[in-house]
């Protein structure tokens, strides 16, 4: 005698669960009600199996955090399963122009070559503590299988670890994509789908292109709402080419390409400066967008000439340390990082209120230099050099503060080429009592 336990209607994923006995045969029925499906089951008696399935987070969303003309930066949260210590997880993500997909395993059909079927398994009888994952094919009346539209599907696809963020790149300019992100358990062959999302990659930007000047500076600003992009246009004069840009305030994606195709792609703030090799006469064409909805200000130079330095050469970092066994209620001791060529560092401080501390290290300028500040501001000017970088350390102390007040210390580095680069802003405290 059989009677039904479970009835399902749909095109997504549903799972039940019930007791049994050893004894116990269940037959699985699956009939396509539109045309030719592809299915894949998963059965298991293991009490224990919710570990199975990846675990999506709180919010499955996947958030579109950049659009060049021919790329998507993509960011989602991680899955609690691809914690320690399951350790069985990654991540895939699938792109297409069509539509979004539910399951992995209905993006997995719309890439099956064109005529490819499976024979249809229709009855699942387990032991025991079984594992099984397999794909099923449920026949319907009509001729039609979506296996027919494989190759007009165009999905593309790649697994990128335990990363929850990427670039998808070499996408068209102006056409909108959509875009799917699947945890994936590689051990059991499951897999959970995040909420998918689409995006419109940037149209065709050279009708509005500017050109760039060999060797000459400009200082874009950049509005989130109003002007978020720039397109540069850049002809090479010699087979190497160095570009620099310092982003001033705000994040911004940069992307450069020639002929097409994209050279590189990514997200930055500070100063990013980079050599490309090509052919004489060249032509580079420069992306830059706001990332921000708030205003972002960048500058931007470009050349062939390399006996002309763009930056001097920075250190391996431009943070600033504070010697704490030297702070006193009247002096603090801070230390910071130099380079083999002797340069020109100039110190100030800024008296400031300690609630203003996020405002006054993350809201600022960081294209502006010592002519910005106000006389009294500035502590001093000193030359440093240090052959090992390693050892490439200078101190200095800073005296005649007022007990218990926040102070903000700057440290402007200046070379040859005359251009400052600015530290890390680093904000500290005299002490109160001595």
């Amino acid at each position: 005698m059989a009677w039904t336990l479970f009835s399902y209607r749909g095109n997504s994923v549903e799972t039940y669960t019930g007791a049994s006995r050893h004894s116990t045969v269940y037959m699985l029925e699956f009939l396509s009600i539109e045309r030719d499906t592809q299915i894949k089951a998963y059965l298991t008696t293991d009490p224990k199996s919710d570990h199975f399935y990846p675990e999506l987070p709180m919010d499955p969303r996947i958030d579109v955090v950049g659009i060049g003309p021919t790329t998507v930066t993509l960011a989602w949260k991680q899955s609690p399963s691809a914690l320690p210590p399951q350790g069985n997880i990654h991540y895939c993500l699938l792109a297409n122009k069509n539509y979004n997909f539910k399951s992995l395993c209905a993006a997995e059909t719309a890439m099956q070559p064109s005529g490819v079927k499976r024979s249809p398994t229709l009855v699942v009888s387990p032991s025991a503590g079984s594992l099984t994952s397999q794909e099923l094919q449920a026949p319907s009346k009509s001729k039609f299988s979506i296996s027919d539209k494989g190759s007009d599907a165009r999905v593309k696809e790649v697994c990128v670890g335990l990363t929850n963020t990427y670039t998808v790149s070499h996408l068209t300019p102006g056409i909108q994509y959509y875009f799917d992100v699947f945890a994936v358990n590689f051990l059991t062959n499951t897999s959970a789908a995040y909420t998918g999302t689409f995006a419109r990659t940037l149209g065709n930007p050279e009708p509005n292109v500017s050109k760039l000047k060999d060797g000459k500076m400009i200082q874009l600003r950049l509005d989130g709402r109003k002007w978020p992009f720039y397109n540069l246009l850049y002809q090479a004069m010699q087979k190497r080419v160095q570009f620099a840009f310092q982003s001033c305030s705000g994040q911004l994606h940069l992307e450069i390409s020639k002929d097409g195709e994209v050279l590189m792609s990514e997200r930055f703030a500070g100063l990013r400066h980079f050599t490309l090799k090509g052919r004489l006469g060249d032509t580079y064409l420069v992306h830059l967008r706001s990332t921000e909805t708030s205003a972002a200000s960048v500058k931007v130079q470009v050349s062939s000439l390399f006996h002309r330095p763009f930056f001097p050469a920075l250190p391996e970092s431009l943070k600033i340390r504070s010697l704490n066994k030297l702070r006193s209620c009247h002096s603090v001791t801070i230390a910071w990082l130099g380079t083999r060529e002797l340069s020109k560092y100039c110190i100030y401080k800024k008296e400031i209120e300690e609630d203003q501390t996020w405002v006054a290290t993350r809201k600022v300028d960081r294209c502006s230099g010592p002519e910005s500040r106000q006389k009294r501001e500035k502590v001093l000017c000193k030359f440093f050099h240090g052959l090992n970088l390693r050892r490439a350390v200078t101190t200095e102390t800073i005296r005649g503060l007022e007990a218990g007040t926040a102070y903000l210390f700057d440290v402007y580095l200046i070379g040859s080429s005359g251009i400052p680069i600015r530290y890390y802003s680093k904000v500290l405290k005299t002490r109160k009592r001595c």
